[in-house]
This record gives structure tokens, C-alpha cells and sequence, in this order.
């Protein structure tokens, strides 16, 4: 089958899947069959985490850049979307506020040029620096909510909700699937490549003639756009913003889901923002249990983040390099189409590659001096 083919099915069914799966989860359902709200919440977060995760891998995993400043974009790109959204354009829809959210967020311009010039805890403790400073100015200033948090009131302050909830599962879904195939692309072209060899050896990169600031910044303002779009996602699926949604640990939540599913691996960051946003959902389902030996009741849900935090330390105990590695799975046909090699395309009567035409003649001239 054609690649454009295959491509073109990938997209219908990805389509038609969405939207399902958004019937699925609204209050009518799908052919008479719902979820309920709380498992539909899950869902949605874990997407925007999957666009969070693989996004930020485009830093850390592949260009080896340690940034903690990802809830800060998250923040930027989520409040200026719902302000944008509550003052000035109401009736605008989510893909505008979207693409507005994204390019505000672009502020990771203005961190990465002066910052990515630093390596190492130099640059995490800068793009630290960054997430906290955004938070700050949020908090202080009284048109997004301040420290109470961004309702959306107007006058005549009646508590009317004006906030729209534009994001559903088609937007959210939509957004996550367009963030793996971007970075997917790139790092599988030569920026990538380039990516790759200034993490793996920065000095030997620049010494090959790549300009290792410039693909720092290129990786860095991509990665901060899809935060942007995941914050915007947050906010109008969420309806209210507060900064205490953007603090310091959410930037360690989506490092821990990379380090969980494989720093290099695209799968590898779904599959930890899947697990790392269930499994707290899940523990917190733990029944209670009676030890009568020592006539203890052990409520298991007030541990939850205990048991969370002991099972992520026995991963990383057993499995360092995290569940997949470096390893994808099934995302092959994801990748651009390339043209073939000139010295594999085949010429003459028998159809030999260019690149082994001048070996067989060369083996025939050695057949007809050997006879």
C-alpha cells in the first residue's frame, strides 16, 4: 500500500476514533453507552500529559538538555489563552485561542537564547528560575484572579462562568496525536540528527560544524509552543485556573514521566503520562486493611503518594533506562517519506542499483580474463 495512502487511512481512522471516543465520554453518549465524568476527566488530563511529556522529551530526551521550566510555558500558554478568550474573544474557537496560547508561549525564545548557552544544572536551575517568576506575576495580578484563581467574572460580578469549555476529547486527543507525529518528524530528519549529536557529544557536534546554540533554541521554542497548547487545553477543559496547577512539582511530574517511560522514546513518554496520571487515581481506590494482630486499621488511601513515590523508586532501582529505553513501537509509518538513493535505483536490462553497477561489470571483466 502506498505511503500517502496509508497515511490518509491513519488520519480517517484517528478522525472517526476521536470523535467516538467524544460521544463516548458526553453526557448522551454513544448508542446509549456513557462514562462517567470522573473517568472522562482522567482521560482528558492524560492527554494534555501526553502532550506535556513528549514535548519536553524533544529537550531532555533527544537534545540531553535538562529543563525544568515546563510548567511555566504551561502556565503562559493557559492564562493568556482564557484571558484572550474572556475579554476579547468570546466567540472565537478553541483552535484560535490555541494557536494564540502557542505563540505567546513562544516565550521560551527569550529563556532559550540568553539560557541555552549553559548546560547542565546551570540551565535547569535558569529555566527553574523562569516557571517560578511566571507564577509569581500571575499571582499579583488581579485581572487573571490573582491568588483566589481565573473564573472569568465580569461586571457586574453576579459569579457568572463565562469561561467556555472549548477543549474536549476531540481537541485534546487531536493536539496529542499532532505533537507525536511533529516530534516524531523531526527527530528523524537532520535536525534531529543534530539533536541527537549535541547529546551525545555537545563539543564533538560544534566541532562537525553544527551550531549547537541554535538547534538548543529551535528544540527549546518547539517544545515550549505544544506546553503552551497543553496549558491551553488545561484551561478551557478545566474552566478555572489557579497557580498552585503550575507550581515546581508539576514540572517534576512530567520530568518523572519521561524517566518512567525512557528519555529517546516518544512511546515511552505516552506510556508514562498514561501511568504516571492513573496511577495516583488508582491508588487512591485502595481499600483500607485490618491487621488484627496488633489491632490496626491501615488506611491505604491516606498512603497513597507513599506507595506511588516506592513504586517509582523500584523502577528506577530495576529499570533505569525506564520501561522502553530508547525503543519505539509501531511508529514507522509516522516518519516523512524520503526519496530513495540515487545509487539504489536500478538501471539496465537486469535492474542492478547504480551502486553495484561498477561491481558487476568489474566481475565480469574477471570472468573473461580468468577464461
Amino acid at each position: 500500500m502506498p505511503t500517502y495512502v496509508k497515511r490518509i487511512l491513519g488520519l480517517a481512522i484517528t478522525v472517526l476514533v476521536l470523535i467516538g471516543a467524544n460521544a463516548f465520554m458526553g453526557r448522551e453518549g454513544l448508542f446509549g453507552f456513557g462514562l462517567p465524568f470522573y473517568y472522562t476527566e482522567i482521560l482528558n488530563l492524560t492527554g494534555i500529559s501526553i502532550i506535556l511529556a513528549v514535548s519536553l522529551n524533544l529537550i531532555t530526551g533527544f537534545t540531553g538538555q535538562f529543563s525544568i521550566g515546563h510548567a511555566g510555558f504551561m502556565a503562559v500558554g493557559a492564562y493568556s489563552s482564557v484571558y484572550l478568550t474572556v475579554y476579547y474573544t468570546q466567540n472565537l474557537e478553541e483552535w484560535l485561542t490555541s494557536v494564540a496560547g502557542a505563540a505567546i508561549a513562544h516565550a521560551g525564545l527569550v529563556v532559550g537564547i540568553p539560557s541555552l548557552r549553559l548546560r547542565g544544572d546551570y540551565l535547569a536551575i535558569v529555566t527553574l528560575g523562569f516557571a517560578e517568576i511566571i507564577r509569581i506575576i500571575i499571582l499579583n495580578i488581579d485581572r487573571v484572579g490573582g491568588a483566589t484563581g481565573f473564573r472569568g467574572r465580569v461586571p457586574p460580578w453576579d459569579g457568572r462562568l463565562i469561561i467556555p469549555q472549548y477543549a474536549n476529547f476531540i481537541w485534546i486527543g487531536g493536539f496529542a496525536v499532532i505533537t507525536i507525529v511533529v516530534v516524531y518528524n523531526i527527530v528523524h530528519s537532520d535536525i534531529g540528527r543534530a539533536l541527537i549529536s549535541i547529546r551525545e557529544d555537545e563539543l564533538a557536534a560544534e566541532a562537525m560544524g553544527i551550531n549547537s546554540t541554535r538547534y538548543k533554541v529551535l528544540a527549546f521554542v518547539i517544545s515550549s509552543s505544544f506546553a503552551g497548547i497543553a496549558g491551553v487545553l488545561f484551561g478551557h477543559f478545566r474552566q478555572f485556573l489557579h497557580t498552585n496547577d503550575f507550581q515546581f512539582i508539576r514540572s517534576i511530574e512530567i520530568i518523572i514521566m519521561l524517566v518512567l517511560g525512557g528519555m529517546g522514546s516518544i512511546t515511552g513518554s505516552v506510556l508514562g503520562a498514561i501511568v504516571i496520571t492513573i496511577l495516583p487515581e488508582l491508588l487512591r481506590k485502595l481499600p483500607a486493611f485490618y491487621i488484627p494482630i496488633i489491632n490496626l486499621r491501615l488506611d491505604l488511601y491516606g498512603y497513597r503518594l507513599v506507595i506511588y513515590s516506592l513504586l517509582l523508586i523500584l523502577i528506577m532501582l530495576t529499570r533505569p533506562q525506564g520501561v522502553m529505553g530508547s525503543k519505539e513501537f509501531g511508529l514507522p509509518w509516522l516518519k516523512r517519506a524520503q526519496r530513495r538513493p540515487e545509487g539504489d535505483k536500478p538501471v539496465g536490462k537486469k535492474g542492478v542499483p547504480i551502486a553495484q553497477e561498477g561491481s558487476s561489470s568489474l566481475e565480469q571483466a574477471k570472468k573473461i580474463d580468468n577464461k
